[in-house]
């Protein structure tokens, strides 16, 4: 008897079932996304952690694992070669241990909530944006972050009071792993049930963030302006110098756009035109 035409594993499929309708929802990150233009409070929270160790950081090497999870970042400062070097030099020639980096990231925790009440000021046009996106286009919010849930506690009263809450909340330690894998971006997407994921856009203002969106298989959108790698508050860009705001700024676009992400803007304001342009790809059948 011949077999079956589906079980011989040379037939080719034919038939591939593209996504040709909408975006359905928005994920945010939070620090240098929606909420502390220039990412201050978690550098600030970094560079003092260190110095409490007798180790001087600077802001640079504070700022360049920012998205992680906040015990995987302190791990990866220490990693530095510079950094290391100075560890050893504060520590009699130890290196740091699994316990430093928990003993550092325990401190973090208590600290980073301090400073997050003078750093919870929402970024200019974010509220207006997320209200014209959950009203006009019918879009749910979904939100992650590299905080964990008790730092989180604290941030999500600061931003409500403001107008920003969105419909989903994932933390760093609620998912196995953190960024750069995806699985924030799964938990918002089962929590909002929203699927396929190519209806997700990713909104980030770092690496990990957009390589997060990536790994998801959403679009993603990096965030220039108003996040890590401009560093800079809204009063500080208004009285930068011409010259240094335009190499921060297309600095911080390189970064993002060679990480490869779909889309860099200056900041959620820009965000509209281009899910209006996600949309028009999708309905030609074009995927993330």
């Amino acid at each position: 008897m011949a077999s079956a035409p589906w079980s011989n594993p040379l037939m080719p499929y034919h038939h591939t079932r593209r996504y040709v309708g909408k975006v359905k929802a928005v994920i945010f990150d939070w620090a240098g996304t929606v909420v502390d233009c220039g990412v201050f409070a978690p550098a600030y929270t970094f560079v003092e952690i260190f110095k409490g160790e007798g180790v001087a950081i600077t802001d640079e090497e504070a700022r360049g694992p920012m998205g992680t999870h906040k015990k995987v970042h302190i791990q990866k400062v220490l990693e530095l070669s510079s950094v290391r070097k100075r560890w050893m030099e504060a520590h009699d020639g130890k290196p740091p241990t699994e316990d430093d980096i928990e003993s550092m990231y325990k401190k973090f925790v208590p600290l980073q909530r301090q400073v997050l009440k003078n750093h919870g000021d929402m970024i200019e046009g974010v509220v207006t944006v997320v209200n014209h996106l959950r009203l006009h286009c019918g879009l749910k919010i979904g939100s992650c972050t590299g905080f964990t849930s008790p730092i989180m506690a604290d941030l999500k009263e600061i931003a409500a009071s403001q107008g920003f809450i969105p419909d989903v909340i994932v933390t760093a330690d609620l998912v196995p792993q953190a960024r750069p894998c995806p699985h924030m971006v799964w938990l918002n997407a089962i929590k909002l049930d929203v699927h396929p994921i190519e209806a997700i856009i990713k909104v980030d203002d770092t690496v990990d963030g957009i390589r997060e969106g990536l790994a998801a298989g959403c679009w993603t959108v990096g965030v220039a302006k108003t996040g890590n790698y401009m560093a800079a508050s809204e009063k500080q860009m208004a009285d930068m110098d011409t010259v240094e705001y335009a190499r921060r700024l297309k600095n911080a676009y390189n970064i993002l756009a060679e990480c490869g992400c779909h889309y860099v803007i200056d900041s959620v304001k820009d965000l509209p035109p281009v899910i209006d342009d996600i949309n028009r790809k999708m309905a030609s059948g074009e995927r993330p």
